[in-house]
């Protein structure tokens, strides 16, 4: 019996590091994200890019508006004319504009729900995702991703980065194996936004899909506080009162 649980955790591990693997595409080299998820500037403006370009074919269905609405201090006017664009209550949870069964046919799959992509994935797999697309002639969507090679999501912020083509570098390993590894890219049209404010804005958009991961998170790091204060007052007078009871004993 033992034997046989090992041998189970040992083939999850092996699972889990598979998963990791491929969601880091292949050990693709990923660029911190440099979120802060104290900024509320920043989750706001997260929210509006995730509003307006992820929630068409995405749904957030394990956070409510309310919450946002509370976490990020918008009035619910605010929350109402901003984000809420197919909900009608404010305790509703973030649904996809998108039906699934159009997203399957046009896609060949239904989107996935990215309330916990930021846990599942990591910050750093999405902020460098959505700098990642690139042309491809012979992908359905006209673009690949090199961070999720095969991917079937268009290129959904290309009117703002513009589109551009990979260069991928051959060369011979240690064991004189063919060896063909992504380099860099290059420009092919130019998006509304620049390098630097591109950047910005995915960082956002990763600060809020983080957020909406955790809603509780910064609450939880203050309470952490707390706790940690209290464990260590007690702690001082539980060594105090330790001394007072064995100051007798030699």
């Amino acid at each position: 019996m033992v034997k046989d649980k090992m041998r189970a955790l040992a083939f999850t591990a092996a699972l889990l590091f598979a998963s990791s693997a491929n969601a880091a595409g292949g050990g693709a080299e990923l660029e911190p994200s440099n979120i802060d998820p104290g900024n509320v500037n920043s989750l706001q403006r997260g929210a509006r890019n995730f509003m307006n370009y992820c929630a068409g074919c995405h749904s957030a269905q394990y956070v409510r508006y309310n919450t946002i609405g509370n976490d990020l201090e918008l009035s619910e006017e605010q929350l109402i004319d901003n984000l809420m664009f197919n909900a009608e209550k404010t305790f509703e949870t973030i649904n996809a504009s998108m039906r699934p069964a159009d997203a399957e046919r046009w896609f060949g799959t239904v989107p996935p729900d990215v309330s916990l992509i930021a846990r599942a994935r990591g910050t750093d797999y999405i902020y460098n995702f959505l700098k990642s697309f690139h042309v491809d002639p012979e992908s359905p969507t006209g673009v690949d991703n090199t961070v999720l090679p095969g991917t079937s999501m268009p290129h959904v912020l290309a009117e703002l980065q513009g589109y551009q083509t990979a260069v991928y570098e051959t060369h011979e390993d240690s064991h004189g194996d063919t060896v063909t590894e992504f380099s860099h890219f290059e420009p092919l049209t130019v998006g509304s936004l620049d390098a630097e404010d591109y950047d910005d804005f995915v960082r956002d958009t990763t600060n809020f899909l983080a957020y909406i991961g955790e809603p509780i998170r910064s609450e939880r790091r203050k309470l952490g506080v707390w706790v940690l204060m209290f464990l260590g007052f007690f702690l001082i007078i539980s060594r105090m009162l330790k001394k007072q009871i064995w100051k007798d004993v030699k």
